[in-house]
């Protein structure tokens, strides 16, 4: 096609349209935007505006009629004993296994990113627990754990620290510190490779400054790289708690809740009641309860990591 005639196609009244729309960044914008609004209120909006409206109301699986209760479902959940230890064992789960994440995390991003043979080898096998299926994981933990045949025990047995069997999933300490220790072990490859390209982003010439200044490995890791990777540790924390908050799979695969709900969690407590339980309307109104505390952590790591990003 000769110049004249590509002049000539983009003077016509349909070329110059389709011109001055490509070029309309607003309807661009909202032509890019609509899949991911239109995706997100068909899976999050409408099951989030079903669990308020099952909050307000009676319903069971024995009884499905739509009878709008006000706060009385409400009340009877704040009225559970079994909830407030939910409710607990969420935080403790979320603080404990995500300290452990930022410590283990940033240890290893430093090590991933020296140089040494098979580097590449030992950055898949980190990366296996996070590729792993949650359940299938859990199970093996739950093997691994297991009360008869743990090689945990068979190991602490041959070297003479333990006599008998432990039974890491059916003491309430054990149990809670099982599950701790899952959570860590899913979400630390994730950690670590948002840590690890934190560090790859910093400037070499701050190392070489810092070298040059004599700072040697603690120093220039704690008081440069780590101040410097702050918003990056902020955002791996992030998904650390959004993940441990609303997981369910580890406790419900390995204890069930147990020994005595004493590792009951607000996810699995909600499905218990709600799905296990028939009483859907309890169970919406404990899921419920994530919300502000997924708003109030989120909102505390954002502002946290947009202070020292400003700083």
């Amino acid at each position: 096609m000769s110049q004249e005639t590509v002049a000539v196609a983009e003077q016509a009244p349909g070329g110059e349209v389709r011109r001055r729309l490509a070029d309309n960044e607003r309807l661009l914008a909202v032509a890019a935007m609509t899949p991911a609004v239109v995706y997100i209120l068909a899976l999050v909006g409408f099951p989030f505006g079903l669990a308020v409206l099952l909050s307000f109301s009676d319903v069971t699986v024995g009884d499905p009629s739509l009878d709008l209760v006000g706060l009385a479902t409400l009340r009877q959940v704040l009225a559970d004993p079994v909830f407030w230890q939910s409710l607990r064992n969420t935080f403790v789960f979320t603080l404990v296994s995500n300290a452990l994440v930022v410590v283990l995390a940033t240890a290893l991003a430093l090590i991933l990113t020296k140089d040494f043979r098979c580097k590449w080898l030992v950055r898949f096998l980190v990366l296996l627990p996070w590729t792993t299926p949650v359940s299938l994981a859990t199970i093996t933990w739950l093997w691994t754990l297991d009360s008869i045949f743990s090689p945990i025990d068979w190991v602490l047995r041959q070297v003479g620290l333990i006599e008998s069997n432990v039974i890491w999933l059916g003491k309430p300490g054990f149990a809670l510190a099982s599950v701790i220790t899952v959570h860590t072990w899913r979400i630390v490859p994730l950690a670590a490779v948002i840590i690890m390209a934190g560090l790859i982003a910093i400037p070499s010439e701050i190392r070489d400054a810092s070298d040059i200044d004599g700072a040697r490995f603690w120093r220039r890791t704690f008081e440069i790289e780590v101040p410097l990777m702050a918003p990056i540790i902020g955002v791996a924390v992030l998904f650390g708690v959004i993940l441990t908050v609303t997981d369910m799979t580890v406790v419900y695969v390995l204890t069930r809740g147990g020994p005595t709900n004493s590792t009951q969690v607000l996810a699995s407590w909600a499905y218990f009641k709600g799905i296990e339980g028939g009483d859907l309307a309890q169970g919406a109104g404990t899921a419920l309860f994530l919300l502000p505390v997924l708003v109030a952590v989120a909102a505390l790591i954002l502002r946290f990591a947009r202070r020292r990003d400003v700083m």
